[in-house]
């Protein structure tokens, strides 16, 4: 098979699909690698370094040309939608269910498009979403906390405290990884931290190892509107794979809310989780509405990409190498992890999540298969 590793032309987007190591064994398992050039540039990976794995430095018109599987990290821009060929497979994190637009290129494409995020393994964790939750959550305190500072536009408030003057209080809305992560963070820096979550299960266990460090609260939407007219900072971490997520901080939430608190929105993939969310990007990563920071960019993982590139392909190898071996259908047919990440197949969706959010049909992936 022939693999192709285009560089990201996202918004600040660094990040690569793979690394020399993994291109390697591939090259050494019979494949073809084309890797754009400069493709690593930005984890510190040179061309050479490719090269000396095995892999041809190409263009990317000519990896979207040739090659039988494409390895991304962000979803395909509509350059490279434009460059996509009937019955390729694409494997990257897609985010179909806000983007009805994208969906309907993909769709029209005829690619075979299979979603990080949505993949999905026997215990129901989400395995090749894991590893940029968990940075997505440890950056949006950094973030919550950087943001704070006047000079940012915020109350003016030092995450930790210093004796006698008290810590900035942070609510994190959904107890998953990326608030596990985040509360973590927020604890390690000496914040009050509030934890919110339906599972009351989660809660227990966390208040098993956190004790009186932390304080954790029934996902309720008048409990939430009394803890956020208190809160400094804000976190969103509600997920719903693969579809959009709930909307659980609402503009009258914001009027309640000091002046110059700080709002991070990391399910802003997914279309947010703050009724007043709107992407951002790396370079205006915020914006202000009701005296409220916003911090809402689509790609945090993607302002530290050596760590989130080794964290992200950790994960997907295993999943490249099925496709690469096995083939689409049979990797598709022998394991469901991978079968559920499959959201484009043959001009058809086949994400149930995606179809829900955007109203529209889905195809049953097994029964397209034959």
């Amino acid at each position: 098979m022939i693999i192709g590793i285009p560089k990201e032309i996202k918004n600040q987007e660094y990040r690569v699909g793979l690394m020399p190591s993994q291109v390697q064994i591939l090259v050494q398992q019979g494949h073809e690698l084309m890797v754009e050039s400069n493709a690593g540039c930005g984890v510190g990976i040179s061309d050479s370094e490719y090269a000396l794995a095995g892999a041809v430095i190409s263009k990317a018109s000519k990896i979207f040309e040739c090659a039988d599987l494409i390895i991304k990290v962000k979803e395909p821009q509509e350059k490279e939608i434009a460059m996509l060929k009937s019955e390729q497979i694409l494997f990257t994190y897609l985010h179909l269910a806000p983007d009805i637009h994208q969906t309907n290129l993909l769709i029209t494409s005829g690619v075979r498009a299979i979603a990080y995020e949505t993949v999905k393994a026997s215990n129901g964790s989400l395995p090749l979403l894991a590893p940029m939750s968990e940075v997505a959550g440890r950056m949006s305190i950094q973030a919550a906390a950087h943001h704070l500072e006047k000079r940012q536009g915020g109350s003016g408030i030092l995450m930790a405290g210093i004796p006698g003057v008290a810590t900035a209080k942070v609510l994190i809305l959904g107890a998953g990884i990326v608030g596990l992560n985040a509360l973590q963070m927020a604890v390690g820096m000496g914040a009050k931290v509030t934890i919110v979550d339906k599972n009351i299960q989660r809660l227990r266990e966390l208040d098993l190892i956190y004790g009186n460090k932390i304080q954790t609260a029934y996902s309720d939407e008048h409990v939430l509107g009394q803890i956020i007219k208190d809160s400094d900072v804000v976190i969103g971490a509600v997920l719903i794979p693969g579809g959009s997520a709930p909307k659980l901080l609402k503009l009258d939430n914001l009027k309640e809310m000091r002046k110059g608190s700080v709002i991070v929105d990391v399910a802003i993939d997914q279309g947010g989780c703050f009724e007043t969310s709107k992407a951002t990007t790396h370079d205006v990563p915020t914006f202000e509405l009701e005296g409220i920071i916003h911090y809402c960019v689509a790609n945090m993982p993607g302002a530290v990409p050596r760590t989130s590139s080794y964290g992200l392909t950790n994960a997907t190898f295993p999943y490249i190498q099925l496709l690469a071996n096995k083939g689409f259908k049979r990797a598709i047919q022998e394991h469901s992890d991978l079968r559920g990440g499959v959201s484009i197949y043959d001009h058809h969706l086949t994400c149930p999540a995606v179809a829900q959010s955007q109203k529209r049909p889905f195809e049953e992936i097994l029964t397209m298969l034959g």
